[in-house]
């Protein structure tokens, strides 16, 4: 499967300073920036707020055990397929809540929905994603001829598939916590089902890159995950990890800072941080990598205008994607969130969606959504020096 289409982009482009919260940097939409020590906050987020574990106790003395007699369906030789296709059978059905299926596979409580409609979205943010990395799947300059990659928290595996169509020669395989991913796939590709906050059970030093992208509120020990990353990656190779920020921005004041837009950007990083999933842990990468030992880290921050305000017809394509994601799928996630974590009326955040749909689609609002691109490679044998490519969409 190979990246999407899109209209020619012009060349000529370069980085910029990333700005801090709100304020202008002279350009528009689609920049990519190198930062040394940017933070979009000044202070931590406060402490998660975690259910004390239970006390421990003694094993019981005795378990009660269920009838069996020598009809029923799961006795004997079908203890081994029955009952244990009921069990996987639970955990490809999920939990439903409120119309939206979740995972119920894994050590952290699933906050976004595993079904075709999030599958849906996976798809078109992939979209959105790509044409952001100018139609590229990686910005890491990886060797020309990988053997064996890895996709962390792969969703509908669209970007694995389309990874494993780029290197044919390489092995791929896309992990997740739900098995929603299809089975019409690429004959070097295959999905596994797991949790990557447990300990991981490939072999170590035997990846040639590892990559993970907007892993939403799915994991609460990042600096562990790259730890265990660098620990499997290749020497020499590269682990590269994407992600937005909803840090709205705008560079030339106008996106109000009292706006209901702006409001449900702030409720996604209380409840975040409530739940000890952070929504700024894609600020910090580059010192988590940095501190797990690897070296050439570099982070680029992309714009992703967030409707179709811009000038340019490449960048006003990749607002149209960002305005419904927000408008048909993100923004119905955090109801879930808002409810169960923070305990907020539903009926007040109605209200509030309703309002932030309809600023977010005023195009004389110029704001965009921060994208994190941290990448960096594992020491030892070097690999061959390539040019690194190019993330930088068209400026209006």
């Amino acid at each position: 499967m190979s990246a999407p289409s899109s209209p020619p982009k012009p060349t000529g482009l370069h980085d910029q300073a990333a700005p801090g919260p709100g304020t202008a940097e002279g350009q528009s939409g689609g920049v990519t920036s190198d930062r040394d020590a940017h933070d979009p906050e000044n202070t931590e987020p406060e402490e998660p707020i975690i259910a004390s574990a239970a006390s421990s106790t003694a094993p019981s003395s005795h378990i009660e055990p269920d009838t069996w007699t020598d009809d029923d369906e799961a006795y004997s030789g079908s203890t081994n397929t029955s009952y244990l296709s009921s069990i996987a059978s639970d955990v490809r059905r999920g939990v439903i809540e409120n119309g939206r299926t979740y995972g119920v596979y894994g050590i952290t409580k699933a906050w976004i929905p595993s079904d075709d409609l999030e599958m849906e979205r996976n798809d078109l943010q992939h979209c959105k994603f790509t044409m952001l990395m100018n139609d590229e799947l990686h910005l890491a300059p990886i060797i020309d001829h990988p053997q064996k990659i890895l996709d962390l928290g792969t969703g509908s595996g669209i970007w694995a598939m389309d990874i494993a169509d780029q290197y044919p020669s390489a092995k791929v395989i896309g992990v997740d916590k739900a098995p929603v991913q299809p089975t019409m796939i690429p004959s070097n590709l295959t999905f596994e089902l797991d949790d990557i906050e447990d300990e991981w059970l490939w072999g170590e030093s035997s990846f040639d890159f590892i990559h993970g992208r907007e892993l939403i509120m799915a994991i609460q020990d990042w600096p562990r995950l790259i730890r265990q990353a660098h620990d499997h990656l290749k020497p020499g190779a590269y682990l590269q990890l994407g992600g937005s920020v909803p840090d709205f921005r705008s560079d030339d004041d106008t996106l109000p800072q009292d706006s209901a837009y702006m409001e449900m950007g702030r409720i996604y990083l209380e409840m975040s941080a409530r739940v000890n999933l952070s929504g700024l842990e894609p600020t910090k990468w580059k010192r988590y990598l940095e501190e797990a030992g690897f070296e050439d880290v570099v982070e680029r921050i992309l714009k992703i205008p967030t409707n179709p305000w811009p000038r340019d017809p490449y960048l006003k394509k990749i607002g149209a994607f960002e305005l419904h994601h927000f408008r048909e799928s993100i923004a119905n996630v955090f109801a879930r969130g808002y409810e169960q974590i923070l305990g907020g009326d539903p009926t007040y955040f109605q209200v509030l969606l309703a309002r932030a749909r309809k600023e977010v689609s005023n195009p004389n609002m110029h704001s965009w959504v921060p994208f994190y691109v941290v990448y960096g490679r594992r020491p030892g044998n070097s690999m061959p020096a390539e040019k690194e490519k190019s993330a930088t969409p068209p400026q209006t």
